[in-house]
């Protein structure tokens, strides 16, 4: 497509940009219609006659594909590519492209802070300072909830690609212990040890997810792993909501056989309003922004953009399909 201004459609762009970010240089690159969202049922009409479309959560199947003969190319404005049907995709010949690696500082801090969180249950002392609960105490310092340390506790690791190997860095500057349930030939970070899964489930105090939502990894966290976590451990979910069993973790919870979950998704999103894990009490949930920095999402946008051009130029890159 060297030499050509192709139409190109972004299906869902206010995530990735709610207004903070600039579509121009993507816009330089062919005609640029951009919609902050579309249903099912209006990416045909939408989408009519671009060679180019760009998604992040909206689905992509095979009726799509199969419906929009001049398509040549799909971005996903994510690194999780299971919104596109990439069997559909390779069958019309359809290039499917991912932004790996864009967010990984991003994610990784947000996954201290909820291991922060749960241990000095920040947010429970803001609100009742807020609330006047330190007025008029008899001393100079008061405390709604216990409050822990994370140096000397054991972190477990499910998942060891850039944001696992991140996470597991900033936490042996908090001097906890590392192990990871190790996957295929990741090379282990210094001063990190490997365990099988269920003996990482056993050992840490606190465990947290980072591994994709594939077949083998759903529902990864259910009845019989959440048994074998310590009566105190908590729970941390930065990764996909898939991979945990969520009717097991609530009642889990109810039943304080472990001490705390602190996600940041859920299997839908947004979540029903009388989901469990949203009201139950020794659960805390952040709306999916551990990715949605201003720094990562721009990494993101230029990522994205780079892949389209590299794809016009006839030299893609970061090809998933």
């Amino acid at each position: 497509m060297q030499g050509e201004k192709p139409r190109i459609v972004v299906l869902d762009g206010y995530s990735l940009n709610p207004g903070d970010l600039s579509w121009e240089p993507l816009a330089a690159l062919g005609e640029l219609s951009v919609h902050d969202r579309t249903p099912l049922d209006a990416i045909l009409a939408r989408a009519a006659g671009a060679p180019v479309i760009l998604t992040n959560k909206t689905v992509v199947g095979e009726a799509a594909i199969r419906g929009l003969p001049e398509l040549r190319y799909i971005g996903v404005l994510a690194t999780g590519t299971n919104v596109v049907d990439r069997a559909a995709a390779r069958e019309r010949g359809v290039l499917v492209t991912n932004v790996p690696d864009y967010g990984a500082d991003s994610v990784a801090e947000h996954t201290v802070s909820l291991m922060l969180e749960g241990v000095k249950h920040l947010s429970a002392h803001l609100t009742a300072v807020r609330a006047g609960g330190w007025s008029g105490q008899p001393d100079f310092s008061f405390t709604v909830a216990p409050i822990r340390l994370l140096a000397g506790k054991t972190l477990g690791i499910v998942g060891l690609g850039a944001i696992g190997k991140r996470v597991a860095q900033l936490a042996l500057a908090f001097k906890m212990d590392v192990v990871v349930a190790r996957h295929g030939s990741a090379t282990m970070p210094p001063g990190v040890s490997h365990a099988e899964l269920n003996e990482v489930f056993a050992r840490a105090d606190v465990l947290t997810l980072h591994c994709p939502l594939t077949p083998a990894t759903e529902r990864l966290v259910n009845t019989a792993r959440l048994s074998l976590m310590k009566p105190a451990a908590l729970l941390i979910n930065t990764a996909r909501g898939g991979l945990v069993d969520e009717a097991a973790l609530a009642q889990a919870l109810r039943e304080k056989r472990i001490g705390g979950a602190y996600l940041d998704v859920l299997g839908a999103e947004p979540p029903p309003a009388e989901h469990p894990l949203v009201s139950v009490p020794n659960a805390a949930v952040t709306p999916h922004i551990a990715w949605a920095s201003v720094e990562a999402r721009s990494r993101l946008l230029e990522i994205a953009i780079d892949n389209v051009r590299s794809f016009l130029a006839g030299v893609p890159r970061n090809v998933v399909s």
